[in-house]
């Protein structure tokens, strides 16, 4: 092979291996349509185009609007997609395209006062929401030692949750419980009476008619009005559901970024693991811990860890997630899990709210792991006397219950029982209560003089 030769000869092959890289760099923008072979429950199975994880896709289904799928999942040529609407009428061989791009979501303040649904579409019929920039649906990563430290407190307006368990600007907890022990309430009554500047509302696979009541009644117009509400209900396909959250959390970041503090209450994270649950073992991952894969497990921190605090000089993301104990078992994978990402928990009692004391909050099983960063030594010491009263008398109720109790016995329990009425009122507040920081540090200390 001449010199001429030999040139040419490497001029092609490079071309080709340019070529090559440029199919691999971007290969969706070749958008070949590739065609629907399999739907196994809610899982479909399409040959013959390209899409890489977390990308959309839409696929044609006749005359109708296009249904709109995610990529979840790939096994050798074939994509395994996760539709994101209804998908009543698809039939085989439905072509399918891929999508340029992304998952943005559209946020702005007109979204104050708006209900959507886990698309951003609007559910309140008061008509298109005006966008003010596209943002990422997975979020952007804060690197941790940029964040600005927990030091303020933050007023959520309940008084056992200010006085004992003092939430911070920034911290992420949870909001531990059975079903119907009164998580919405306690939520509802937050979001009514928080300081913060914004709250964002993520109502996560719960019954249609919850949607509707939080809204009317736990949140009212005035609370509504400073609110964002995010709901994807039960009927929704698990994939909404996911995205339902992921999308108040975008909303709360948008809000962050414009230096607001944010209170961003999720009903429930639960329900996101479960809808996590659904689309994971339908595409072969096998499960690990009660029937949760073990992608459940790392979507939570992925979730979680988007909430907090900015940048300094920025805004916060104060994050209450709502974990729902089933069978009021605190040893549930998802509760365990959840306590181990956040900064700390509120557990509701079951026992507590059937003895008629609302909000039913068990202070000896709840912590807030910042409260000795924000609240003074003060603060700090009337709320270990106070836990130090109620832990004694909730130890010994039985013996005192039955009168096997001898007075004098030990004077710390002597005093619990002589204060117990007062503590155990301070726990009680009316859902049209409202206490702010000061007047719950007052209280708390009144309960015990």
């Amino acid at each position: 092979m001449n010199a001429h030769s030999q040139s040419s000869f490497n001029h092609s092959l490079f071309s080709q291996i340019t070529d090559l890289k440029q199919t691999l760099i971007s290969p969706s923008e070749l958008q070949v349509s590739g065609r629907l072979v399999r739907m196994v429950g809610m899982t479909l199975e399409v040959v013959g185009t390209f899409a890489p994880m977390g990308s959309r896709c839409q696929i044609m289904n006749g005359e109708k609007e296009p249904i709109e799928a995610e990529v979840v999942g790939f096994n050798d040529d074939r994509l395994f997609l996760m539709p994101i609407g209804d998908t009543h009428g698809l039939a085989p061989n439905a072509r399918v395209v891929p999508v340029v791009g992304g998952v943005k979501v559209g946020v702005g303040m007109s979204l104050l006062g708006r209900v959507v649904s886990g698309s951003g579409a609007p559910l309140d019929g008061l008509g298109p929401i005006e966008i003010d920039e596209y943002v990422s649906l997975a979020g952007e990563r804060i690197n941790p030692l940029s964040r600005h430290p927990i030091t303020e407190k933050l007023d959520v307006g309940v008084k056992a949750i200010n006085g004992l368990l003092t939430l911070g600007k920034g911290q992420r907890v949870g909001l531990m419980a059975g079903t119907g022990v009164g998580k919405s309430v306690l939520l509802g009554m937050m979001t009514r009476f928080t300081e913060a500047d914004v709250v964002v509302v993520g109502l996560i696979g719960e019954r249609g008619r919850e949607v509707n009541e939080f809204v009317r009644n736990n949140l009212g117009k005035e609370g509504l009005k400073r609110s964002v509400v995010v709901a994807t209900p039960a009927d929704d396909p698990p994939l909404m559901r996911l995205h339902g959250a992921m999308l108040a959390t975008s909303i709360a970041e948008y809000f962050r970024s414009q230096g607001l503090n944010v209170l961003l209450l999720m009903d429930s994270l639960t329900r996101f693991a479960q809808a996590q649950r659904e689309i994971a073992l339908a595409v072969g991952e096998p499960p690990a811990s009660k029937g949760y894969p073990p992608s459940v497990f790392a979507k939570l921190p992925q979730l979680v860890e988007r909430a907090g605090n900015g940048e300094e000089g920025g805004g916060s993301i104060t994050a209450i997630y709502t974990v729902l104990a089933e069978g009021d078992d605190q040893s549930d994978p998802v509760v365990d899990s959840a306590r181990g990402v956040l900064d700390g928990h509120i557990v509701l009692s079951r026992e507590i709210a059937d003895s008629g004391r609302y909000p039913a909050i068990d202070v000896e099983s709840s912590i807030s792991r910042v409260m000795v960063e924000v609240a003074s030594k003060a603060h700090l010491e009337v709320a270990r006397k106070f836990n130090k009263l109620y832990s004694s008398y909730q130890q010994n109720k039985d013996l005192i219950s039955v009168g096997a109790y001898r007075k004098g016995s030990d004077p710390v329990i002597d005093a619990a029982i002589v204060k117990y009425p007062d503590l155990n009122a301070f726990l009680s507040q009316d859902i049209s209560e409202q206490f702010t920081m000061e007047a719950s540090i007052e209280a708390l200390a009144e309960s015990l003089t």
